[in-house]
Order: C-alpha cells, then sequence, then structure tokens
C-alpha cells in the first residue's frame, strides 16, 4: 500500500512539473522574456527525471522484477528515457534546450500512461513465463530507448520541415531569433564552410536559415544514436527468442514493424550521405519515421495478438 501510494505521488508530480517546463517555454515563446525559462526547464527536467528514477525503483521493489513488462510500465519508462536523453545532453553541453521536446513528449507519455485507458494494468503483475529471462532488461531497455530518441530525433526533422515550408512575413527575424535561442544546442561545424556560410548570411531572413541548420544537424546526430539503440535491440531480441521460441525471428506483428522502422530509418541515414538530399529530403524520411515508431510501439498493441501480445491492453 506504501509503495502504491508512493507511486501515485510521484508519477503526478513528475506530470506536474513537466507540464510547468513546457507552459514556461510557452510563455517566452509568446514574448514574455521576463521569466528565465533556460534555469526553469533545467531544474524542472532534473526533477522530473529524479521522481520518474524513483517510481522505477519503487515499482521495482515491490513488483519484484524490473518495470517493463507491460505497457503501463514501459510507457513510464518511455517517460525516463526522455528525461535521460535531456540529463545527458545537458551534462554533455552545460546548456541546451531539449526540454522543449522532452518535456512535451514525457508529458504526453505520461498522461497516456496515468489516463483511465490503462487503469487496469496499472498494478504489478507476475512476469509470464516467456518474460522470465536475463535479456528482459537488455533487449526491452534497448529498445524503449531507441523509440525515445528516434522520436526526438524526428521531432526536430517535423520542426525542420514546418519552418521550411512556412510562409515568410515580413519582419519575422525576431521570431526566429527566439526560436532560435529556444533551439540552440550549440556551435555547428558546417560542411562546405564557405558555401554555406555564405547562403546563410546573405539569405533575407538569416535567423531562420541559421535554425534550420540546428534542426538538420542536431536530428541527424540524435537519430544516429537512436538507430544504433535500436540495432542493439533488434539483435538482443532475436538472440532471446531463439532461447525463448526455438527461432530467431517469426515475422511476429512487433518484430515486422520494428524491422521496417530500422529499414525506414536506415533510408534516413543513407539519404544523409547524398549532399542533394540532405536538410528537407531526409527529414521527409525521418517524419515518416516518427509514424512508423508509433504504429511499431503502440498501433501494435492494440491489436493484441502474436507472440508480443503480454504488451497489450483492453479499452475501457
Amino acid at each position: 500500500m506504501i509503495f502504491s501510494t508512493l507511486e501515485h505521488i510521484l508519477i503526478h508530480i513528475s506530470f506536474s512539473i513537466a507540464s510547468i517546463v513546457i507552459t514556461i517555454h510557452l510563455i517566452t515563446l509568446l514574448g514574455d522574456e521576463s521569466i528565465k525559462s533556460y534555469d526553469s526547464s533545467e531544474k524542472g527536467m532534473i526533477a522530473t527525471f529524479l521522481c520518474l528514477t524513483g517510481l522505477l525503483i519503487t515499482r521495482w521493489i515491490y513488483s519484484g522484477h524490473f518495470p517493463l513488462s507491460d505497457l503501463y510500465e514501459s510507457l513510464i519508462f518511455l517517460s525516463w528515457s526522455f528525461s535521460i536523453i535531456y540529463i545527458v545532453s545537458y551534462f554533455k553541453k552545460k546548456k541546451n534546450h531539449l526540454s522543449t521536446i522532452t518535456a512535451s513528449s514525457t508529458i504526453f507519455t505520461q498522461g497516456f500512461a496515468t489516463s483511465g485507458l490503462l487503469t487496469e494494468i496499472h498494478k504489478p503483475t507476475i512476469l509470464v513465463p516467456a518474460l522470465q529471462s536475463e535479456w528482459l532488461i537488455m533487449h526491452v531497455s534497448m529498445m524503449i530507448l531507441s523509440y525515445a530518441t528516434l522520436l526526438c530525433g524526428s521531432l526536430l526533422s517535423v520542426s525542420l520541415l514546418v519552418i521550411t515550408f512556412r510562409k515568410i512575413f515580413p519582419n519575422e527575424n525576431n521570431h526566429f531569433f527566439k526560436l532560435n535561442k529556444l533551439f540552440s544546442f550549440g556551435k555547428i561545424q558546417y560542411k562546405n564552410d564557405r558555401n554555406n556560410l555564405l547562403r546563410i548570411f546573405y539569405t533575407p531572413n538569416y535567423y531562420k536559415a541559421q535554425l534550420i541548420q540546428q534542426l538538420d544537424y542536431w536530428s541527424y546526430r540524435v537519430i544516429s544514436i537512436g538507430f544504433i539503440f535500436l540495432t542493439i535491440g533488434i539483435l538482443s531480441g532475436a538472440v532471446w527468442a531463439n532461447e525463448a521460441w526455438g527461432s530467431y525471428w517469426n515475422w511476429d506483428p512487433k518484430e515486422t514493424w520494428a524491422f521496417i522502422t530500422w529499414i525506414v530509418f536506415a533510408i534516413y541515414l543513407h539519404t544523409r550521405t547524398n549532399k542533394n538530399l540532405q536538410g528537407a529530403n531526409s527529414a521527409i524520411v525521418a517524419a515518416l519515421g516518427f509514424l512508423i515508431i508509433w504504429i511499431c510501439y503502440f498501433g501494435v498493441n492494440l491489436l493484441g495478438i502474436g507472440l508480443h501480445s503480454y504488451g497489450s491492453f483492453t479499452l475501457t
């Protein structure tokens, strides 16, 4: 009872903090620069990370297994993954604004996890035989981390597309300047320096071009890391499947969509090798990958069929 109450408190505190962080960002973006959004978001995301870490540890203790056995637990771990992405990037760069994306993603995943749709699976249960393996932590954690990382990278690409194809209005430099500060991750190492710099500095909208460069550069870096996680997750899952079911690959719906996700982002990384396809063209592939990830992670669970049906849920 104590653990259940503590879990309930921690998840609602973390959700509230993430909501405050994204609200501060929106107020700052709309023009009120009196609020120190960076300091507030930094402290807020660290507090969210600590609350989610405590929540996972609490559930691990009283359930007796690592909390990755059903959709509710995986959603909480996905929220934690979004927060750890911010923490890692913060300690690496000492200053970044990834909380704009990670906070909103945390709100979405936690909001669904605590909704009435998943009320029936909030309580921990005994692991099914297929999940009673040392591979549970390795495979599922890598897959969830890859989903979180790829979703963040894809959202950066979606932002790039919105800004690229957005109609330019007069005197918009100030607006893009604020966005540029909001999504500023540090200095960019431009390739083909002379051509790129000339194009940027002599464009009618300097801050818009600079922001697009930022989004393109960092979406590529984030997606590359997520692709590595996804590859490790699929390979470890194949080994686990061979031990549990006697076959490395069974073309289960979850496996099939994981493979499709891998193919889509492999195509994205391939387009990055072609200079003519970088920017908006490769971002379109990443945007498609954003939809594919949600089908793989969440959509397949709606079917409730296949070897991964233990991750499904029933709508109430």
